[in-house]
């Protein structure tokens, strides 16, 4: 009884995870969106969003298929140091990557966090579903001010109840979010005056920066139905630097037109994990991310949506050591941070294979 009792207790939250639904002017604009067709959101191009036949019995192969999905010794965290934005020199660009896709860009004085998780698990509940592989390197209370927080799209693994409602009441800044989504924030109380829903190719100036909601080949969804609110990628933009974030995406020629509409890029964060050819149009295999990379006119390639959440059959660190090749291979600057290591985009610490002493 008491067992029952408390998994009642820990699923009290799981109909609230699962958002909102777009009414109102939120769903008339949603119906005006060249992308929202058949009444559905759509992919630039042809998109398979179901599993693809392999001819693979998958489940065995999760079971018996031997490839090392946790890490055998503890990933090493950092503690970011705090940083001045006042301080801050003309022109700087600072990365730091929070583990999966969550990242936090400092750029000329300003910051924007991206895809923030913090949660245990990236699920609507609190005892099923994939679980971290290594704690924050910073409470979520301890973040600096930001200046905006952006969002690529509803999945569990980017857009995370517990961490908005305590960024509703720690932060100040606008959550900017592709069409539709904002109706999660409005069921989870973010205030209205602090989201901004934008399709692809539409932009808003903010706190001296420029952000561009931009296509990627994806889909959406935090239940049964699928794709009622829009996915994206995003560019920010200030003065003199640009950084550019692909969300989560099948690789598309869009890119290239990405690159020449809005870059050259100072850097790029790029999703690189939970991949499989099972699904090969939806998450980008590694060596796709360096292509996507040169095609956006990007400079510096920083790696995300890896080590810090099981998605996939791949062993864990296999999207690195990938990566790492096909970088080489083409020339490509990199950076491989360890969760909470700041990266100085002049200056990128060297890929030193650190994830190989702890896989």
């Amino acid at each position: 009884m008491a067992g029952f009792a408390g998994a009642v207790w820990a699923g009290r939250d799981v109909p609230a995870a699962l958002g909102g639904r777009p009414t109102g002017a939120r769903a008339a604009r949603i119906h005006r969106s060249p992308q929202f067709r058949a009444g559905t959101f759509q992919n630039p191009i042809t998109t398979r969003t179901v599993l693809a036949h392999t001819g693979r019995n998958m489940l065995w192969e999760l079971l018996f298929g031997g490839q090392r999905r946790r890490p055998e010794h503890p990933i090493p965290v950092v503690t970011p140091a705090p940083v001045d934005p006042v301080a801050a020199s003309d022109g700087e660009l600072n990365i730091l990557w929070y583990g999966h896709a969550s990242a936090l860009v400092e750029i000329e004085g300003r910051r924007v966090l991206i895809d923030p998780i913090w949660s245990d698990r990236c699920s609507p509940s609190r005892l099923m579903g994939p679980r971290r592989l290594h704690p924050p390197p910073v409470a979520l209370d301890q973040l600096p001010e930001v200046d905006a927080i952006l969002i690529s799209h509803d999945h569990y693994d980017h857009l995370d109840m517990a961490t908005v409602k305590t960024l509703r009441r720690t932060q100040s800044a606008p959550f900017l979010v592709p069409l539709g989504v904002g109706a999660h924030l409005d069921r989870w109380g973010v205030p209205g005056q602090r989201i901004i829903e934008l399709d692809w190719e539409e932009s808003i100036d903010l706190a001296g920066l420029r952000f561009v909601a931009t296509a990627a080949r994806h889909f959406s969804g935090r239940g049964l139905s699928r794709d009622r609110t829009l996915w994206g990628s995003w560019v920010v933009a200030g003065p003199t630097r640009r950084i550019f974030y692909t969300g989560d995406s099948g690789y598309f020629e869009g890119y290239a037109a990405i690159g020449a509409t809005h870059g050259p890029f100072d850097a790029t964060l790029m999703q690189v994990g939970a991949y499989d050819a099972a699904w090969p149009n939806i998450h980008m295999f590694p060596e796709d991310a360096v292509s996507a990379h040169l095609d956006l006119r990007g400079d510096l390639l920083i790696p995300v949506h890896w080590a810090t959440f099981n998605l996939a059959i791949h062993s864990w660190a296999e999207p690195i050591d990938r990566l790492w090749r096909e970088a080489e291979a083409n020339g490509v600057r990199l950076a491989v941070p360890r969760p909470g290591q700041r990266v100085v985009v002049d200056a990128p610490p060297p890929v030193d294979g650190w994830w190989r002493t702890v896989a």
